[in-house]
Formats: C-alpha cells, structure tokens, sequence
C-alpha cells in the first residue's frame, strides 16, 4: 500500500502546472502616470517608461527575459494613465500595430512561421498593451475556438481573453478564448 500512496503523491507533485493553477494577476496595479516620475519606477510601468522615450506610433522591443532569448514585442507609443486595454484602442490604432506586428514577425520569421500573442487581462503583467512575436509553435494549432480572416483589420478583439494569430495558406488564424496566448511562441 506505501508503494501506491507514493505514486499518488508523485503524480500529484510532479503533474504539469494547468491553467488553473497558474496564479492569476488581475490585480496588477497600474498606477503609471507619465506625468509622475516615481509612478514610472514601477515594474509594471516599465513598458510605459519605454513608451515615453519613442517617437514612432509603433516601436519594437526586445524581450529582456532571458527564458525568451527570440522573442519581440510589438508596443503602441500612445497610452495614458493606469491600465492599457487593447480592446480600448481605436480599430485604426489596433489595425496600425497589427499591420506593424506582421511585417516585423515576418522579417524575423518569414512569411509563414511567424505567431503574435496578446495575452489576456487576467494574466497581463505589464501595464502597456503589447504583443508578443516569435516563432509559431505548430504544434499549438487548434481548430478551437479559431477564426479565419483575411487581413489584420479583420481580426477580433475580445474585451474578456487574449489572442494568438499566424498566418495559413495565405490567410490568418485567429484564436480567441484563452488568457495565456504567448506559450503558442518558440521561446
């Protein structure tokens, strides 16, 4: 009998983390201010801090984490105080990073083997609305939850998940309906 109380143990500690047990940031506080200096300190203000030094409506990072050695991000310059919702953002702005997002995607990766992510507001860390571009992860493909359209003006926004898109067969996929998006992305 010890030996089955110990694979129950070992499974249960050694089981891949879910979606549930990922712990949940709805509550980062988004207090950047770029009229207050020390508001801009703040760990989650700092791609609000990036944003001020920009001239471009759309500029491109890096990602510092070193887990994500391959990894870009595609920011708007705009932004105000506090929290930046990207389903708040003007069709023209969100068109404009999109368009913007791609053609960098695509100078990176090609034509087909790029994949963007936004990821949603339940697990956003950053204040700035940003996306994420990398190397699409094939094997993420799902039919689920999935929209097909034909260029960047078309893509949905929900107000209540994130969003992954690349491109197939000369169209987008555009996936909608999950908080973490960017683990679709070749780190």
């Amino acid at each position: 009998m010890r030996w089955h109380a110990a694979v129950v143990f070992l499974s249960l500690t050694l089981a891949p983390v879910t979606m549930a047990q990922l712990p949940v940031v709805q509550n980062t506080v988004c207090e950047c201010d770029p009229a207050n200096a020390e508001s801009m300190k703040a760990r989650q203000c700092s791609l609000c801090n990036e944003a001020e030094k920009q001239s471009g409506e759309v500029f491109f990072l890096k990602d510092i984490n070193p887990r994500k050695p391959n990894r870009w991000l595609a920011l708007p310059k705009a932004h105000g105080k506090g929290r930046h919702h990207f389903h708040e953002m003007s069709h023209a702005e969100r068109t404009k990073l999109w368009k913007a997002a791609i053609a960098k995607a695509t100078e990176l990766w090609g034509k087909d083997e790029w994949g963007l992510a936004y990821n949603g507001e339940i697990y956003r860390t950053q204040c700035h609305t940003h996306l994420h571009i990398g190397k699409f992860a094939r094997a993420a493909e799902t039919l689920r939850h999935v929209r097909i359209v034909s260029r960047p003006e078309d893509i949905p926004v929900p107000a209540d998940s994130g969003v992954w898109v690349h491109p197939e067969g000369g169209m987008l996929h555009v996936h909608l309906g999950e908080q973490v998006t960017e683990t679709v992305l070749l780190r």
